[in-house]
């Protein structure tokens, strides 16, 4: 039986937006298929050169152990992950057929708002201990 392939998300663990992404994921996510650790922390910091994260901080990235461990980032990432997600969420993997080139502006604009529009906290967020184990 082959090994169970392991889901990490890393993201920006001070971006209100960005920890309200984890949690929306881990509501709609039931059967637990990702794991999540903070660009910031030590899993993250090491993420960053071992799979070629860009260190701006400014994209959300997956990690599939199944796709040889290359990040998917911004657009292809949210895609990625939505497609995992409880109905109805993955309905919105259809926009996978969207050139990057044409996905990519519309995140990279909001990703360069996000601490303005949503804010960001002094340190990384908490865990709920309910899912504590989900975060590396």
């Amino acid at each position: 039986m082959p090994p169970p392939v392991e889901r990490i998300v890393f993201f920006d663990g001070v971006c209100h937006l960005c920890s309200s992404a984890v949690r929306f994921i881990i509501k709609n996510d039931p059967k637990g298929h990702f794991r999540f650790a903070a660009l910031q922390s030590k899993t993250g910091e090491s993420a960053l050169h071992d799979h070629g994260i860009p260190n701006d901080l400014s994209s959300i990235a997956l990690v599939e152990s199944d796709r040889d461990g290359a990040a998917a980032l911004r657009s292809t990432a949210a895609l990625r992950i939505a497609r995992r997600l409880r109905f109805p969420w993955p309905l919105f993997y259809v926009f996978i057929v969207v050139p990057r080139v044409l996905r990519d502006p519309v995140y990279n604009w909001i990703a360069r708002n996000r601490y303005k529009w949503f804010g960001k906290s002094e340190m990384c967020m908490m865990p709920d201990p309910a899912v504590a184990d989900r975060f590396l």
